[in-house]
């Protein structure tokens, strides 16, 4: 396992309370080797979760003066999902630094989106408890600020989404999608499918599923303007 002092250096902090952080970095899976009860990461996860909540919110709402409250959300929810948290672990490699119980194996630690979000939760947790909400803002929104600056709208809203609520924005009734044609055989079909609203057909699309096809209908429309 690699010194935790790396770690320290990429985040740029001097620890005071080490033990934060190394509970930060256990696994509950150690608790059973140790003989011990509830010495690991799920209480600093529930600080860190916080903690990256509302530096999220901040920086969209700072940096994205355009978006409504209903996008804001969106976008807070698509950077702080399971996903996105547990690459943020990848990419600092703070995987490298768990502590783990013989129950779980090391390729099993890192496939877990899971158990990496929670561990970078649990960090951020650990961050805030030992150095204060200013040092612990300056980490996290360092981690998140690009992403949020050049987020691509397609990323966090799906195109049948956007287009509705394009076309509800001026009128009341919904666009409607029709499978028009199919093909291939039963494990590997494409579907063809349009949007139609008013009888006027406002893009075209294929996919491997119908929902696909539907999807690629709806980014066809919005990119000729049809609304």
């Amino acid at each position: 396992m690699r010194e935790i002092n790396e770690l320290f250096n990429a985040f740029a902090i001097e620890p005071h309370n080490l033990e934060l952080y190394e509970l930060a970095l256990t696994h509950p899976s150690c608790n059973s080797d140790m003989n011990t009860k509830h010495q690991d990461y799920e209480r600093l996860e529930f600080v860190g979760d916080s903690v990256i909540g509302f530096v999220s919110a901040d920086l969209i709402f700072k940096l994205h003066p355009e978006m409504d409250q209903g996008l804001m959300s969106k976008l807070r929810s698509f950077l702080v999902c399971s996903k996105s948290l547990a690459n943020y672990n990848r990419k600092y490699e703070i995987n490298e630094f768990i502590r783990i119980g013989h129950s779980i194996s090391k390729e099993q630690l890192s496939k877990s989106d899971k158990i990496l979000e929670d561990v970078f939760e649990a960090l951020m947790g650990a961050i805030y408890l030992d150095q204060g909400i200013e040092v612990a803002y300056r980490v996290v929104k360092d981690i998140l600020y690009d992403d949020i600056k050049n987020i691509d709208i397609d990323d966090i809203v799906d195109a049948k989404t956007r287009l509705q609520e394009e076309i509800q924005s001026e009128y009341r009734e919904a666009v409607r999608y029709e499978l028009i044609d199919e093909w291939g055989p039963p494990h590997d079909r494409t579907f063809v499918s349009q949007v139609v609203f008013n009888g006027i057909v406002l893009g075209k699309g294929s996919g491997k599923s119908k929902k696909a096809a539907e999807e690629a209908a709806a980014k066809d429309a919005l990119s000729k303007r049809s609304v």
